[in-house]
């Protein structure tokens, strides 16, 4: 009967771990999670239950296998144009007004935050590559980060199996800019060289200043204060003119005053106090 409880308070130690290594919080519903991601390292280590691993962690002897732990448990969900609704509204509204907002420079500077094994950065390389004469001598800087070292460092090699090549990407995109070599799938080297990954905490001051700013799906799992102060540092390093996305069941509404819903474009953001200016509205095309 004792068991039970023991693993409850390992998985709440694993919790508290995570969320005091990189912010995110595991609701209770989610605790499955856990057991779920660390199966590979506690079969390595041949421990039946968390409640060894916990110990361990908890001795203080090896501050790696602390460090291996948080990088299991974080989520690096993601696929090839993930919410396809939103690559359609990023292509036609957020591009299209940083377009025209941008046209003295030619340059677009964007941020894939918490950019997971780098698909959604190399999703926006394809969208911008292949928009043709629209974009013709302009230049992209797209910087992709996240907390999860391993995540950048497989991000880094634009290397896919398979089965995540096939998630999200059409035949017709994945010919045009993977070449097969063995199981996997590789990244095409002009749009490697569109983009720089690195591994950043989104709690911390922004590495930069951009255009755009992606960061989808990753607020859901902070406190409130935390998203705060996350949003304020993206408001910091948004130029004027600037937008941020967020996913889909994500706000700054109640979050931060530096953000608001640009009037015409529903779920993206700009800087609050340039809501009333008319540069912001998009031109029909």
């Amino acid at each position: 009967m004792t068991a039970p409880e023991t693993t409850s308070a390992a998985t709440r130690i694993l919790s508290a771990l995570l969320e005091a290594r990189t912010g995110q919080i595991l609701s209770p519903a989610r605790s499955w999670r856990i057991e779920a991601s660390l199966k590979p390292i506690l079969r390595e280590l041949g421990m039946p239950t968390l409640d060894p691993l916990v110990a361990q962690l908890s001795s203080g002897r090896d501050p790696a296998l602390a460090s291996r732990v948080v990088e299991a448990l974080l989520n690096n969900e993601t696929s090839f144009f993930r919410d396809a609704t939103a690559f359609d509204q990023l292509d036609r509204d957020a591009l299209e007004l940083l377009r025209l907002n941008r046209t003295a420079s030619r340059r677009l500077r964007i941020w894939s935050a918490a950019c997971s094994t780098g698909q959604e950065a190399y999703s926006l390389a394809m969208l911008l590559r292949d928009g043709g004469p629209r974009w013709a001598g302009w230049t992209f800087d797209i910087l992709a980060t996240d907390a999860s070292a391993a995540a950048v460092a497989r991000a880094r090699t634009g290397r896919y199996s398979r089965f995540e090549i096939q998630r999200g990407l059409p035949v017709r995109t994945m010919l045009r800019w993977f070449r097969e070599d063995g199981e996997d799938w590789v990244a095409d080297g002009l749009l490697a060289r569109d983009i720089r990954f690195a591994t950043h905490d989104i709690r911390q001051p922004a590495p930069g200043r951009f255009d755009l700013i992606l960061c989808r799906n990753v607020l859901m799992y902070f406190v409130v204060p935390l998203r705060t102060q996350v949003l304020d540092h993206m408001a910091d390093a948004l130029d004027p003119g600037g937008v941020l996305m967020l996913g889909a069941g994500e706000t700054v509404i109640g979050q931060t005053e530096r953000f608001a819903s640009h009037p015409d474009m529903r779920g993206l953001y700009v800087a609050a106090h340039e809501v009333s200016r008319s540069p912001l509205r998009v031109a029909t095309r």
